[in-house]
């Protein structure tokens, strides 16, 4: 009897264990797949995300392809900034000033800042960059160069380079930098109008003075304004933003390196990280290609950025209070996106016929909601070119063609030299024997000063040896000549031979 009962338990257990094992595999593995699917193939009416019927899903993405193609491309950039003595606006006896004409020592040293000479200690920086040909142009963030007086490159190899400044502008947060090489690998530029949210990124640079780092994030956002850039007159409205937000890990020192997709090809330059700490904490910034290729062939082909301007001032619906958009005629039921708040009666705006309280649809052809995003299709043109722009009035559409002004409200190109003629004067390289003799590596002499800015708004005199315009090194005519670009303003450093100290003279160009 006990032997039967235990039998028995035996094979209730058994049958028991094999209705688990059979429930387990036909119900709670099965509740466990992805919601709506089977194993195998999707059914016919199922499409996964940017994949037709009957297609797999891919496997996992291969970085080692981006990642060789992009290495060799990225360089690390060291800047180094020198020490200078700057007078502050206390008095002391020093030698006789060039005034010393018109002025007693003492008080032309009360009036006219002759005071003690305070140093700013030598400065070392370091950033990436990236070889866009194969004759050494780089493209990097005017922050990584900007004041610096020497600037080093050293390639993937370890090969070490000095570079020159072909041009900058602050606006864009963007410069070009050249190395004397030839047969350099370079990046390829890739299209980030075509940058999807979700598509998987590579950061490659140079962060905490490592060696070539990369890293790997998804684009979490596009078109955003932080409102970080300030153009060359240190106005944050001048500015051009539209950062694509990556998770990719970046920290100081990526800045000026390479954000590549997962062909290899260059879709931005990283350039700034939110954080609390100054260190990576979830979020990194990258300036789009396709703003960057066309600030990087302007400063190559005329030293500054030839920047076209639609003409008009612009807010987005969200950020207006209601008495705004009464002011421009928006009704209380409005959508989000882009409204011109303002028209200037001078600008290509309004001779295309746009008006306050149009909605901003289009800018040829691409769909605009923010900001950053108009910002990103009006600085791929230039001055003269024909834009095609649809507004929204009254709810229905209308589509203009705008042609865009330069900043100064004609269609001309800007030439740095234009800019250059407005200070009025006479400029030659000084002379190396003088330069050796002085203790510099090279300036500009002011030969004669002629009707212009200098002789309207200075007291400088002939003979003045300039250092620096707007705290970067001038060491020819040709230098001074793409520095000086189309700035509203300007601010000249230098000296006068045989007396002491720095001299400053502040410009407005118009």
């Amino acid at each position: 009897m006990k032997m039967k009962q235990v039998l028995a338990t035996i094979g209730i257990s058994a049958l028991t264990t094999l209705a688990v094992v059979w429930g387990y595999g036909n119900f709670i593995q099965n509740k466990n797949r992805y919601a709506g699917q089977q194993e195998g193939i999707p059914p016919s009416n199922y499409k996964l995300a940017g994949l037709t019927s009957g297609n797999t899903p891919p496997g996992a993405v291969d970085f080692t392809i981006p990642s060789n193609a992009a290495l060799p491309a990225v360089v690390h950039i060291k800047t180094k900034t020198n020490a200078k003595q700057v007078t502050n606006n206390l008095p002391h006896s020093r030698q006789q000033n060039p005034f010393g004409d018109l002025f007693d020592d003492d008080l032309f040293n009360q009036f006219f800042g002759g005071g003690r000479m305070n140093v700013i200690p030598e400065q070392k920086a370091s950033g990436s960059g990236v070889i866009i040909s194969d004759d050494g142009f780089i493209v990097t963030n005017n922050h990584v160069i900007e004041n610096a007086d020497e600037i080093t490159v050293t390639l993937n190899n370890k090969k070490t380079f000095k570079a020159k400044v072909v041009g900058s502008d602050p606006s864009y947060d963007l410069a070009v930098i050249k190395i004397d090489s030839k047969d350099l690998p370079y990046l390829l530029y890739g299209n980030s109008d075509n940058v999807k949210i979700g598509q998987w990124v590579l950061a490659i640079g140079y962060p905490l003075n490592l060696e070539t780092t990369v890293t790997a994030g998804i684009v979490s956002a596009k078109a955003r304004s932080l409102g970080l850039n300030k153009d060359k007159t240190g106005n944050p409205g001048g500015a051009v933003e539209s950062f694509i937000q990556t998770d990719a890990a970046v920290n100081m020192g990526n800045s000026g390196g390479a954000l590549v997709d997962t062909d290899g090809k260059l879709i931005g330059i990283n350039s700034a990280i939110a954080s609390p700490t100054g260190y990576y904490s979830g979020y990194s910034y990258a300036i789009p290609v396709n703003i960057a290729k066309k600030v990087v062939d302007d400063l190559i082909k005329f030293g500054t950025v030839q920047r076209g301007y639609l003409g008009i001032q612009f807010s987005n619906a969200a950020e207006m209070p209601e008495d705004q958009k009464k002011k421009i005629g928006i009704g209380e039921e409005t959508y989000d996106g882009i409204y011109a708040t303002d028209v200037p009666m001078d600008g290509g705006a309004y001779a295309a016929g746009i008006r306050k309280g149009d909605r901003i649809q289009k800018i040829d052809g691409t769909e605009i909601i923010s900001g950053g995003e108009l910002q990103e299709q009006v600085s791929k043109f230039k001055p003269g070119d024909k834009v095609n722009v649809t507004v929204i009035r009254g709810g229905k559409p209308l589509t203009v063609t705008v042609t865009l002004k330069n900043k100064a409200g004609n269609y001309g190109i800007v030439r740095s030299d234009e800019q250059l003629d407005l200070l009025g004067a006479d400029f030659v390289n000084l002379d190396a024997k003088k330069a050796k003799e002085y203790g510099i590596s090279g300036g500009v002499v002011v030969k004669k000063i002629n009707s212009g800015a200098l002789f309207d708004q200075t007291r400088m005199k002939d003979g003045f040896v300039i250092l620096k315009v707007n705290d970067k090194d001038v060491k020819s005519v040709d230098e001074m000549r793409k520095i000086v670009g189309a700035e509203k303003s300007i601010n000249i450093s230098g000296f006068y031979p045989g007396y002491d100290g720095l001299y400053e003279y502040p410009i407005t160009l118009e």
